[in-house]
C-alpha cells in the first residue's frame, strides 16, 4: 500500500520581521522543507522574484524560491498570484513524483487582493492524483465566493473518480471550508483540529489538506522553536492511502 505523506506550509515570502530588522530565514526553510520528508509540499508566499530584497539581503538566493526549496530529485512548479511594484509572489509545489501537467486560475475577489489557485497533476505509482494549492482571502465575503468558485474549478476541470488533494492557507477561522468541500466529497482532519497560527502562540488552524477519493491516515503539526522563527505558519503533514 503506498502512503502519499503531503505537506502545506505558508513561508511568509521567506523573511521574517519587517523593517530594518527583518530577516532572511529562506535558507533555513530549504532545510525544514527537507526535513518534512513529504511526496509532495504545498506552499504559499512563495518569492519568484524581489528586487528591493535581492538588493537589502546579501544572501539572497539566485534562483526563484520554488526552485531553491526543492531537495534533490523534486520538480517544483510555481505560479503567480500577485504582481507587485518589486516582484511577485504565488503558490507552488513540490513533488517527489512525476508532473505530468499544471495550469493556473486567477481567484482575486478584489483589487486589494490577488489570489489564485494552483493546479498539477501527479503520477503516483501509475496513479494520477490531482493537487490543488490555494491560498484564500482574508475577508470572509471573498472566502465565500473563492470557495464557490474552487467547488466550479473541481467539477469543470477534475474527473469525479480522480484522487484529488486540495492543500494550502484557507484564512478561515470558522467552518466554511469544512461545510462547503463536504459537499462535493472533500474530507479533512476535522475531528482534531491542529492549530497552525500563529506559529509562535497557535490558536487557530488556517492551514489544511483535504482529500477527495483518498484514505486519511494521520496528521501532524511540527513544534518548536526552530518553526517558529522561519515563518507566521507552522507547516502541517498529512497522511492518505488509496483505496484497495
Amino acid at each position: 500500500m503506498t502512503t502519499l505523506r503531503v505537506a502545506t506550509y505558508n513561508i511568509h515570502k521567506g523573511v521574517q520581521g519587517f523593517g530594518p530588522n527583518r530577516r532572511l530565514e529562506i535558507h533555513n526553510l530549504g532545510h525544514a522543507v527537507e526535513q518534512l520528508d513529504a511526496d509532495i509540499i504545498c506552499l504559499q508566499e512563495v518569492r519568484k522574484v524581489h528586487r528591493r530584497e535581492e538588493e537589502y539581503f546579501t544572501r539572497w538566493p539566485e534562483l526563484p524560491q520554488a526552485d531553491f526549496l526543492a531537495p534533490e530529485g523534486y520538480e517544483a512548479v510555481y505560479r503567480t498570484n500577485a504582481v507587485t511594484r518589486h516582484g511577485e509572489h504565488g503558490n507552488a509545489m513540490l513533488s517527489r513524483w512525476p508532473v505530468i501537467m499544471h495550469q493556473h486560475e486567477d481567484m482575486s475577489d478584489h483589487r486589494f487582493e490577488q489570489r489564485g489557485l494552483l493546479h498539477a497533476e501527479v503520477l503516483v505509482d501509475s496513479q494520477s492524483v490531482h493537487v490543488v494549492v490555494v491560498h484564500l482571502g482574508l475577508i470572509k465575503a471573498s472566502r465565500t465566493r473563492q470557495v464557490a468558485q474552487l467547488q466550479r474549478y473541481i467539477a469543470r476541470e477534475i474527473p469525479e473518480v480522480a484522487p484529488l488533494l486540495i492543500a494550502g492557507d484557507f484564512n478561515d477561522w470558522g467552518n466554511l471550508v469544512h461545510t462547503a468541500f463536504a459537499k462535493v466529497g472533500l474530507t479533512s482532519f476535522q475531528a482534531s483540529r491542529h492549530p497552525t497560527f500563529p506559529a509562535r502562540l497557535p490558536l487557530v488552524q488556517l492551514d489544511h489538506v483535504f482529500g477527495r477519493g483518498l484514505n486519511p491516515l494521520a496528521v501532524h503539526v511540527p513544534r518548536g522553536r526552530i518553526w517558529w522563527q522561519m515563518s507566521d505558519h507552522l507547516p502541517l503533514i498529512a497522511e492518505f492511502s488509496f483505496p484497495k
